[in-house]
């Protein structure tokens, strides 16, 4: 997982300079007091950096610009302390190309009945100094997220955290490469994409590399090093009876292979498909599940979608409880009252999610024409959770989050030896199902109990993509609906 402490957001405070001396002065000493105690807040887990005062437009200009060279600035929070003229703005603004979090607060708590003048309204002036800065992005048609509420306040805290992880995945997307190891999967509409328009979007380098770039790398893996790494697994998991060695020496190898791969590469995902192993002995299984536990992302049949999406999210998530996995939609229970999917994957599924201890065990997989490969069995922890599922629609991606709530399975599946989790989508099963659809998801998804759906749509909104949200108040005939007006608004010439 990445300290999100790396990555810095900057803290502008805006005001003006007819005030004096005395007022700035204050304003400063006032925002320092919220810099200071917003840095000791776990809630917010990057590194908050105060900037001068923004009382000019030269001024607001030049911490913009220099906003755009920092390389650790993942993002920019503002905030009037008093009436800061919104035109001020205008060029920052448009210069602008990180995602900004608008504060709107007041270092007071509560108005001070007894001894409030004009000097004190002078001073505190967020409720219309804010309004006015917030119209500037209205009418710029900026994206942003506004947080409004008291400084102190522990749910205003918990939004900015959450904006900031958003952030930082966002940062990190910027520089990250995705390693196809191979093609799609042949014939699978969901799986492709603009790769392109992807990079212009997201920022995501996607690119292929040969499934003979890996076996070679496989096939120079000594044996000390993989039997060194089969100790580590049997330290940390359980391994069924009469396992198959040579069978999880194999995923060691491809393991510490592909990891190697993505280490020279700077990559930060990766993806697999079963119709492309050639100089291969197995399906990368395990190997593709103990990489995803490390932080890498991961999208099967060349998902590549998917497998970036897993990064953002494994990178929102650090040092968060719960976990983040690569999931695909299995089969449905229809049983009135207790209707239920069931998600697993041939393979793939991270072991950051499991309930207790996954067990290592050896099966044959039925696809693929290679040799039964080695992967971790569990069932997934009870409790909220989110799937989250990024597709192409041709002219724009789309983000489509289901909140969902994860159950214990309460049979024994002796012969379905796979990772799985068994879940209750909002509203119901039936309108889940349907609404998903409708929004055109795909199969493949990004499970998510350390996340809420608050923190996809942060990243939805910075990265300037749609945002459909299945919860417990969709109804899929209104929703129909909404799909139709975003065409609209999403289509090349809808969006002003």
């Amino acid at each position: 997982m990445r300290d999100l402490k790396r990555y810095e957001f900057w803290f502008i405070v805006g005001s003006q300079d007819l005030y004096g001396d005395e007022t700035l002065k204050q304003v400063e000493s006032n925002a320092r007091i919220i810099a200071e105690e917003f840095a000791k807040d776990p809630l917010l887990p990057g590194t908050l950096v105060l900037k001068p005062i923004a009382v000019t437009p030269a001024i607001i200009r030049t911490l913009f610009a220099e906003a755009n060279a920092a390389a650790n600035c993942a993002g920019i929070i503002t905030w009037m302390h008093t009436f800061s003229p919104s035109k001020m703005w205008i060029q920052g603004l448009a210069l602008n190309s990180k995602p900004v979090l608008h504060l709107h607060t007041q270092f007071n708590r509560d108005i001070p009945w007894d001894s409030i003048d004009m000097d004190f309204m002078n001073l505190n002036q967020s409720a219309h100094g804010d309004r006015d800065h917030g119209h500037i992005y209205a009418r710029m048609r900026l994206g942003r997220k506004v947080v409004a509420g008291f400084w102190q306040d522990k749910d205003a805290r918990r939004r900015i955290g959450v904006w900031m992880r958003a952030a930082a995945a966002r940062h990190e997307g910027m520089r990250s490469v995705v390693i196809r190891i191979g093609d799609n999967m042949r014939e699978v509409a969901v799986t492709e994409g603009d790769k392109v328009e992807a990079q212009i979007r997201f920022g995501w380098q996607v690119n292929t590399w040969g499934v003979g770039d890996l076996a070679a790398g496989y096939a120079r893996t000594g044996l000390g090093e993989a039997e060194a790494l089969v100790k580590e697994y049997e330290a940390h998991y359980c391994l069924a009876p009469g396992s198959d060695h040579q069978a999880i020496l194999e995923q060691a190898k491809i393991e510490i292979a592909l990891k190697k791969m993505l280490e020279t590469e700077h990559a930060g995902a990766f993806t697999t498909t079963f119709q492309d192993l050639h100089g291969l002995p197995q399906l990368p299984g395990l190997a593709a599940q103990r990489l995803m536990e490390q932080g890498y992302g991961f999208g099967a049949e060349g998902d590549w979608k998917q497998s970036m999406l897993v990064r953002a999210a494994k990178v929102m998530a650090s040092g968060l409880p719960g976990g983040v996995s690569f999931m695909e939609d299995y089969t449905y229970h229809f049983e009135p009252g207790r209707e239920a999917a069931l998600g697993a994957h041939m393979l793939e599924v991270c072991p950051s999610i499991a309930a207790g201890k996954p067990r290592i065990e050896v099966h044959p997989l039925g696809i693929g024409g290679k040799a039964p490969p080695a992967r971790l069995v569990f069932d997934a922890a009870p409790g909220q959770a989110a799937l989250a599922t990024l597709v192409d629609l041709g002219d724009r991606f789309r983000m489509i989050v289901n909140e969902i709530e994860t159950v214990k399975i309460e049979h024994d599946m002796p012969k379905l030896p796979v990772a799985r989790a068994l879940w209750k989508p909002y509203p119901n099963l039936i309108d889940a199902a349907e609404a998903w659809i409708l929004a055109g998801g795909a199969h493949h998804s990004v499970y998510a109990t350390a996340l809420t759906s608050e923190y996809f749509r942060d990243w939805a909104e910075m990265s300037g993509i749609e945002f459909v949200h299945i919860n417990r108040t969709t109804k899929p005939e209104r929703l129909r609906d909404e799909l139709r007006w975003a065409e609209a608004y999403w289509s090349p010439h809808g969006r002003l």
